[in-house]
């Protein structure tokens, strides 16, 4: 599969995006990491997928509630309220790519030392109620 520079400029805005956010909770909610990791996700997102699928993704009619927190808390963060604008963030998040979290599940259980840990009874347990399946379908 190719990737085209567009795409790996992508990778690397949502890369640092999440870094970004990461960096503004670890440092108590702070407002400008909060919003410029916002910013460089959304941005990155639109050039890993392109403008049109990113629009109709988030723009689906069975995601608006997820659409219109997760847009929402970003909002909020950029006005000023970092953690109720990351609480109302995170609803629509998982709202958005709730249905990643299982495919997501399975690939980390593949991994050498993280599998290892996701499958201690006490943790899969977690897991497997957080990601809502229990065995892939194949």
């Amino acid at each position: 599969m190719f990737v085209t520079d567009t795409q790996k400029i992508g990778i690397g805005l949502t890369g640092f995006g999440v870094t970004f956010l990461l960096l503004g909770v670890l440092l108590f909610f702070d407002k400008g990491l909060l919003a410029m990791g916002n910013i460089l996700f959304l941005a990155g997102l639109g050039l890993l997928i392109g403008l049109e699928k990113t629009f109709k993704f988030f723009f689906q009619q069975h995601k608006i509630k997820g659409t219109t927190c997760f847009l929402g808390g970003i909002f909020m963060v950029l006005i000023g309220w970092p953690i109720v604008g990351m609480a109302v963030e995170i609803f629509g998040f998982v709202n958005l790519f709730g249905n990643f979290f299982p495919v997501a599940v399975s690939f980390m259980r593949r991994l050498p030392f993280v599998g290892h840990v996701l499958n201690f009874p006490i943790v899969k347990s977690i897991v497997d109620k957080i990601s809502g399946q229990t065995k892939l379908p194949v």
